[in-house]
């Protein structure tokens, strides 16, 4: 049965009620297609589930550190992943459930469940029903990579997704991949009681980091007795005895881990295959992304790209931001751009990092002099205070603009405190506003917390060697 639309929506990941509201308050009739949960990664399998278990691991972290605060320690903390899992459970069933009545609630807007493909760059097919419309806006997100790994086609593992799903803490979690995914569910896990392994091809974690940050992380997570095998070559998977051997092949130690249950955390690919993305005369990348301009608009008039699809961004703020740069563009008549998005990001381990705009290494890749601000944690009152003192806080400056370039806090508060800086940036501040307070109207900061530093970080710049 073919049935005609103002427009198309396929996934209803976070870019798509937004703008199906925006579309339908406009007063369009819209077709929105979902193929697996409403609410898409983040709220099914990535920030709010896991995020929710980082919650449950603190707290089993805490109970086990009493002699640090001036209470008994409880002995022996004994997590029951099946309540974790169910209190997981009802944080995304909330939270689904809250977005789906809100789409089907729409006036105007039809909710289909199923796989679409494109028959035509102007029509869909979702089972037996063909869909037409002039305007069509994908955004089919992503799904965890499953590595061309020797092993991985006979052995068991976990993704990002299905690890969620578990009802007791391996005994030992081996995780391939020190990146972001990898290490957040290494820590997780190593709390809720299970020994942990995570095994990395580079020679340091977080590849894309600065080496004072990897170190910080390595060093945080290490002191919890999680182990590491970096420049690991090779890296193929088998059985033995009922266990699971990921071979790995180290300059040092066995090479061998042998494990309970093995972690695939090597990042994620789009699920643009689904599309038939060749019937409409889209083009992909090298990695299956949709090419789109500065405007999200793809190589096919009427059809544009959002979210994890496209390639631009891999996270929830940025698929919302995208659902922001398109509706300004097609219904406010206001040219906003995805190049005028800043970078920023972070890291749910313990302690947290939030970050902004440049590193080092991209900064000195720019050939121009610059400055660097760097205070640790050890001395912010609020670290000490919490006994939370890891970390520190870096900024980095153009020696000759006084732009502010970029900025990492490895360390408690870190994730919230960062944005003071990402707010500086967007709305065109120097550093030296910053620093001085009378710049700033005289403002006076909170006392005791992270961000009050931020001051203080920027006025110790030095020359960055």
């Amino acid at each position: 049965m073919e049935r005609s639309f103002d427009a198309i929506l396929v996934g209803a990941g976070q870019a798509v009620p937004s703008l199906a509201g925006r579309l339908t308050n406009a007063g369009w009739k819209i077709a929105v297609i979902e193929r697996d949960q409403i609410g898409g990664t983040c709220v099914n399998y990535g920030c709010t589930p896991t995020k929710a278990m980082v919650a449950s691991a603190k707290a089993a972290h805490t109970a086990l550190q009493g002699g640090d605060y001036g209470f008994d320690s409880i002995a022996d903390v004994h997590v029951d992943l099946k309540r974790v899992k169910a209190r997981k459970d009802t944080i995304v069933g909330n939270s689904r459930g809250s977005v789906t009545k809100w789409l089907a609630g729409m006036e105007g807007c039809t909710l289909l469940h199923g796989t679409a493909s494109f028959e035509a760059p102007d029509r869909m097919r979702v089972g037996d029903d063909v869909l037409i419309a002039k305007k069509i806006f994908l955004n089919v997100g992503a799904r965890p990579r499953i590595p061309d790994m020797p092993g991985a086609n006979s052995v068991p593992f976990l993704t990002s997704s299905t690890i969620l799903e578990l009802e007791r803490a391996p005994e030992h979690l081996i995780v391939v991949g020190g990146s972001f995914v990898g290490l957040e569910f290494a820590q997780m896990f190593r709390r809720f009681g299970s020994q942990v392994t995570v095994v990395e091809r580079q020679p340091h974690l977080l590849v894309n980091e600065d080496e004072d940050v990897c170190e910080g992380v390595y060093e945080a997570l290490e002191a919890e007795g999680i182990h590491f095998r970096l420049r690991a070559e090779c890296i193929r998977l088998a059985q033995r005895d009922g266990r699971t051997v990921v071979h790995v092949d180290c300059e040092e130690g066995s090479p061998d881990e042998i494990g309970s249950d093995v972690l695939l955390a090597v990042g994620r690919v789009p699920n643009t295959d689904l599309l038939n993305p060749e019937k409409a005369g889209l083009k992909l990348d090298k990695h299956g992304f949709i090419e789109v301009d500065d405007q999200l608009r793809t190589s096919v008039e009427g059809i544009w790209a959002l979210g994890d699809c496209n390639g631009r961004g891999a996270f929830t703020h940025t698929s919302y931001n995208d659902f922001e740069i398109l509706a300004a563009n097609l219904l406010d008549g206001e040219p906003r751009r995805v190049s005028d998005r800043i970078p920023v990001y972070a890291l749910y381990t313990d302690p947290p990092l939030g970050r902004v705009g440049m590193n080092e290494r991209e900064v000195r890749e720019r050939g121009k002099p610059a400055l660097v601000g760097k205070r640790p944690m050890t001395k912010v009152a609020r670290a000490i205070e919490k006994g939370e003192t890891r970390g520190f806080m870096k900024v980095l400056v153009d020696a000759q603009t006084d732009e502010i370039l970029g900025a990492s806090i490895l360390g408690v508060g870190g994730d919230e405190a960062i944005h003071c800086i990402v707010t500086a940036m967007y709305a065109g501040k120097k550093a030296r506003e910053l620093k001085q307070a009378s710049l700033m109207r005289h403002s006076v900061h909170i006392h005791p917390t992270v961000a009050e530093l931020i001051p203080t970080v920027f006025g110790e710049l030095k020359p960055l060697t």
